[in-house]
């Protein structure tokens, strides 16, 4: 390993050191950020020939029609596997039995004179983001379209980065089209977030734009966030485990090499109170990760932002584990359910050695797309909720307003909106 440190050992802190020590400060790139600026406006002036610059520029692509038609779909589904197909629809299934259970009604409260609601309707179009770089994740596709699809939005388009003969991975379209998206376009990048925002010759613009993807991408959301919705900056992927003595430490070094292959920026922490697992651990990361075939993303990943953390108890590794609010937590020690009980921010939470973080991310139905860098604890995993949209109503008769008038001009003018107050009175003048 050339002399690299595997994975950083973290013993003899106090807790707020070692909170310190694993939070991280994911790099909010200027560079990304004046790179997909850049783009943007380029896209926003140019359109479709702007797009297809950026796509030759970064994938090494050339497109004729950015939209994949039908018989590219229809191929696709001949080219997957029966046995992948089957999978993907049964992962599907799960998905939709779980987001079924979410969503927001429309509710009224009906009085005598009055009448008071909250009308919910789902937002008209949503672009999804799906990455085709160095993975393609067709379980993205699904864990984004089908609680879009579920809230009742009625055009959902998916873009995503073409490969460098200017087609999309098959396993996607087979997604997609299990999943009912809409409209397919090959495009990636803050291009593609660009076109998503303000329309392009070919691309129509949309209300909402959700799906992860990497820094350019999160810039790029983050820079069109004031003209569309979106649903979140995801940061770089993250693992946390709690374990005790007991806990088998071949499971715990595959569950956190299967965080830190996603990229190089991925962080992948265990937190133990016992120094034989910790030792353990170290030696099962170095033996299993030279049977992986992203083992030099794995590495990087581990010295970069692994820790094995020995605690003084499991209590304090519950702590810990608060303050980091981490994207998964596993919680893998004997009283597994009862720790699980304390865990007040994470983004989703796996219980036991057989409920490893993969069943989350492609087959369980929970979502996997989730707040990532400590935002779990204000932010939730992408829901039905997020492709809704809520509007308040009001009704007041006559009567409704005559008897309530004196309380809301007295609080206008306590809030000096004269203008306020006089919308109230003028209507009961003579």
């Amino acid at each position: 390993m050339g002399g690299r440190t595997l994975i950083q050992y973290i013993r003899n802190q106090n807790k707020s050191d070692v909170v310190k020590m694993l939070s991280r400060n994911v790099d909010d790139s200027n560079e990304a950020s004046l790179v997909a600026k850049a783009i943007i406006e380029d896209v926003k002036a140019r359109g479709d020939i702007a797009v297809n610059a950026y796509t030759k520029k970064f994938d090494g692509a050339t497109i004729d029609d950015l939209q994949v038609s039908q018989s590219e779909i229809d191929e696709a589904m001949q080219v997957v596997s029966v046995d992948l197909k089957e999978a993907l629809q049964e992962a599907a299934n799960n998905i939709r039995k779980y987001h079924e259970q979410q969503g927001s009604n429309s509710y009224f409260i009906n009085e005598k004179d009055y009448r008071l609601g909250q009308i919910v309707k789902p937002i008209a179009n949503v672009g999804m983001y799906v990455p085709g770089g160095r993975a393609a994740y067709p379980s993205t596709v699904l864990m984004t379209a089908i609680p879009a699809k579920i809230a009742g939005v009625k055009e959902l388009v998916m873009i995503t980065p073409p490969k460098a003969d200017g087609t999309i991975q098959p396993s996607l379209l087979v997604a997609a089209a299990f999943a009912g998206v809409d409209k397919i376009y090959k495009v990636g990048g803050a291009q593609g977030i660009a076109a998503l925002t303000y329309g392009t010759e070919t691309i129509s613009k949309v209300a909402k734009i959700v799906g992860p993807g990497n820094s350019y991408v999160a810039a790029a959301k983050k820079i069109v966030s004031s003209v569309v919705g979106i649903d979140m900056v995801a940061g770089p992927s993250e693992i946390a485990i709690i374990a005790d003595k007991e806990a088998n430490p071949a499971f715990i070094a595959a569950d956190l090499m299967s965080q830190a292959e996603h990229d190089e920026d991925a962080a992948a922490i265990l937190l133990t109170d016992s120094e034989a697992l910790a030792e353990a651990v170290k030696m099962e990361l170095a033996k299993q990760v030279e049977q992986l075939s992203r083992k030099s993303i794995i590495l990087e990943a581990l010295s970069k932002n692994g820790a094995i953390v020995i605690t003084n108890s499991i209590d304090e590794a519950i702590d810990i584990t608060n303050e980091l609010a981490p994207e998964h937590l596993e919680i893998l020690t004997t009283n597994a359910v009862d720790v699980y009980g304390r865990i007040e921010s994470a983004g989703a939470i796996f219980i036991g050695e057989y409920s490893p973080e993969p069943v989350g991310d492609y087959f369980a139905g929970p979502n996997h797309t989730l707040p990532t860098n400590g935002t779990a604890k204000f932010a939730s995993p992408l829901s039905v909720t997020d492709f809704q949209k809520k509007t308040s109503l009001v009704y007041y008769s006559k009567e409704a307003l005559e008897m309530r008038k004196d309380a809301i001009e007295l609080i206008a003018e306590e809030e000096g909106l004269t203008a306020h107050a006089n919308a109230i009175s003028i209507r009961f003048k003579r």
